[in-house]
């Protein structure tokens, strides 16, 4: 059985409405599986299809989805900001999962996927949390990666005019970085103290990694300290981490929380 057509959940109103699109595969073995993507990213990625078919597989619920302004779902990227994709993300999960899940975050899915663990626990739904399998955890990477890196002249047209334009290696299109973006999220940084999962996490990291340093990688487990948390660092191991090993080490890390 595949996951069959997109659904999609409205949100907001008027000119911050937006439809939000997901796929829900259904599945009788828990924990279900929830995939949060990255920067730019969306739920058709190698590694989306691969947790996808690892599910279908096994009869694992899997739940996949777009942030607004990112892949099928509607809305602007630009209007974008990690408190909006962090209420996308837990709007979807709590209207099309049930029961425990292993949350997956891909690089600023990690950041998404605790900032989400953070927001169940004060809805007092901490049932719903089997697991976290981070891949490369972009951790408050607008405050602590990206504007430290950025050339003043980005940082003043980000302050003058509300946006800057990057080439990326990973798309043919411009990175879009906005005032927005930034201001926002330095209302959800987690670094500045303990980090809670509320359960079981693993961290997959590569040490070749150009976008988020393994350093940082060691930084979140060190705030991470009342939760069990695993590190695997990949010597070879790039950004994305989507060779065939990599996302066997992915499924196994999964299939380890249940």
């Amino acid at each position: 059985m595949d996951s069959g057509k997109p659904q999609f959940l409205d949100m907001g109103e008027a000119v911050d409405s937006r439809r939000i699109a997901y796929r829900a595969r259904p599945g009788a073995r828990r924990p279900g599986v929830i995939w949060l993507g990255g920067f730019k990213s969306d739920m058709e990625s190698t590694k989306a299809l691969a947790l996808d078919a690892y599910c279908a597989e096994r009869d694992r619920p899997c739940l996949r989805l777009d942030y607004s302004g990112h892949g099928i779902s509607g809305g602007d990227f630009e209007a974008g900001t990690i408190g909006r994709w962090l209420e996308e993300s837990l709007a979807v999960i709590r209207a099309a999962s049930a029961g425990p899940q292993v949350l997956v975050g891909s690089s600023m899915g990690g950041w998404i996927a605790l900032l989400v663990a953070r927001e169940l626990a004060a809805l007092g739904e901490l049932d719903r949390l089997a697991g976290m399998a981070l891949i490369a955890p972009a951790v408050d990477f607008t405050e602590a990666l990206l504007w430290p890196r950025l050339p003043e002249e980005a940082r003043m047209a980000i302050m003058r005019d509300g946006r800057y334009e990057r080439p990326s290696a990973y798309s043919p299109q411009p990175y879009v970085y906005t005032r927005a973006l930034i201001e926002d999220g330095r209302k959800h940084l987690l670094l500045g103290g303990n980090v809670r999962s509320y359960a079981p996490v693993r961290i997959l990291q590569g040490m070749e990694d150009p976008d988020v340093p393994y350093q940082h990688a060691l930084t979140l487990v060190e705030h991470l300290a009342m939760d069990p948390v695993t590190l695997t660092l990949i010597r070879d191991g790039d950004h994305r981490l989507s060779r065939a090993e990599d996302v066997a080490l992915l499924i196994e890390a999964v299939e380890g929380m249940g």
